[in-house]
């Protein structure tokens, strides 16, 4: 029996999604708009990074080709030879460029009905809604109400929070309601009950998640998110492979928000750690020990939420280096027979107007002992990724999608 591990590189998308243009993003392109920046000099910061992107892990794993499948183009410093894993790039179904569709498209269950949004007018809550969530939690209202950014929407707001006790709410394009509140102020645990009254209240509406957003800080100057931020999902419709993994009582490690995402549905031993770098040091040692048959599934979260949302071209090129070096620990910790995936959910190209995702095509990297290198196209489902994760386990797939290692 083998085993395997899918690595989930959170908004890292390689544009060219065919139906783009529905979703306002037609020329979206993160990786590649990274690429260009880097090589123009305009995603240079001095004491984090300076010059062209350098991935030469990456690369050679075929990023650059999977940005090739994607739009017809290799970005600049990603010209190497794919010669270290199948690689291509997979198209979303899914109604939506949120990070739950995209998981769980990614896990075998495309979203195939339409999500509930808030839309874009002040304030951008039904009355109904807040009214029952102010009455339920015993509040003395509420502050925000609006389509904003995070870390925008506290600064703005933070210090008449502290002032109030009144939580911030807001949403985005993304089917989505966040809370966010002080953590020592306001409390954690409470905004956390208060999460899940939202959540028991935002259902009828279809909305996808409702986010805790705990921030420390005593003035706008000094107000920062903290890492306990959780996500309180529905339940994804049908089985996922986590699932399926699940029922044949197969070992399952899931790593940093994963376990939100899919509503702890199947999501085994969950570890939650802070930060890329942390994320990725539980991912190896969940390998280590991972018995065969197993899997872990982990999300770097801090691509899109600390650069692409925050439109920081400089530190989302730095991280995606970041990730590179590692990449050496990832392959030294696989065992003959192990299949592991490097993926992603949807985009967020910094370099684009707004602050939401955008709606790309992702990279497909699969690599591992006897895995070989070579192309598998474009994948026309996020769900073939789910589909040969299970293959290579012994499981048969569903009809969400393909196996690309029976090519």
């Amino acid at each position: 029996m083998t085993r395997a591990l899918l690595i989930v590189l959170d908004s890292v998308g390689v544009g060219g999604a065919p139906d783009a243009a529905a979703y306002g993003d037609e020329g979206a392109d993160t990786v590649g708009h990274i690429a260009r920046a880097c090589a123009a000099g305009a995603a240079d910061s001095e004491g984090l990074r300076s010059g062209p992107l350098v991935l030469p892990n990456l690369t050679a794993m075929g990023l650059g080709a999977a940005c090739r499948e994607a739009t017809g183009e290799v970005p600049p410093g990603l010209e190497g030879a794919a010669s270290r894993a199948l690689h291509g790039c997979a198209v979303e179904t899914s109604r939506g460029k949120d990070t739950p569709s995209g998981h769980w498209e990614l896990a075998g269950v495309p979203v195939t009905w339409d999500w509930g949004y808030f839309p874009r007018t002040v304030p951008a809550l039904p009355q109904a809604l807040t009214d029952a969530i102010i009455a339920e939690a015993g509040l003395p209202g509420i502050l925000g109400n609006r389509h904003d950014s995070g870390t925008a929407v506290i600064e703005d707001l933070g210090e008449e929070h502290l002032r109030t006790g009144k939580p911030i709410l807001y949403t985005s394009v993304d089917s989505v309601l966040q809370i966010a509140a002080h953590e020592e102020r306001f409390g954690l645990e409470r905004l956390y009950a208060l999460c899940v009254i939202a959540r028991r209240l935002c259902d009828p509406l279809h909305i996808g998640r409702v986010i805790a957003r705990p921030f420390l800080g005593s003035a706008a100057a000094d107000f920062r998110r903290t890492g306990n931020r959780k996500d309180y999902s529905v339940r994804p419709p049908s089985p996922t492979i986590l699932d399926r993994l699940t029922r044949q009582a197969r070992a399952i490690v899931t790593v940093g928000k994963i376990g939100d995402i899919f509503a702890h549905s199947g999501t085994g031993r969950e570890i939650k750690p802070h930060g890329n770098e942390a994320v990725l040091n539980a991912t190896i040692d969940a390998m280590r020990t991972l018995p065969d048959g197993g899997l872990v599934f982990s999300n770097l979260v801090d691509f899109d939420s600390e650069y692409g949302h925050r439109r920081d071209v400089a530190g989302y090129a730095a991280a995606l280096e970041a990730f590179d070096r590692r990449v050496p620990e990832i392959e030294a910790v696989l065992k003959p027979g192990d299949l592991a995936i490097i993926t992603a959910d949807h985009g967020n190209d910094p370099t684009w107007s707004g602050t939401d995702h955008t709606r790309e095509k992702v990279p497909v990297l699969a690599f591992g002992p006897g895995i070989g290198a070579g192309s598998i196209g474009t994948r026309p489902t996020f769900a073939d990724v789910g589909a040969t994760v299970l293959d290579h386990l012994g499981i048969q797939p569903d009809d969400a999608g393909t196996s690309f290692l029976r090519r």
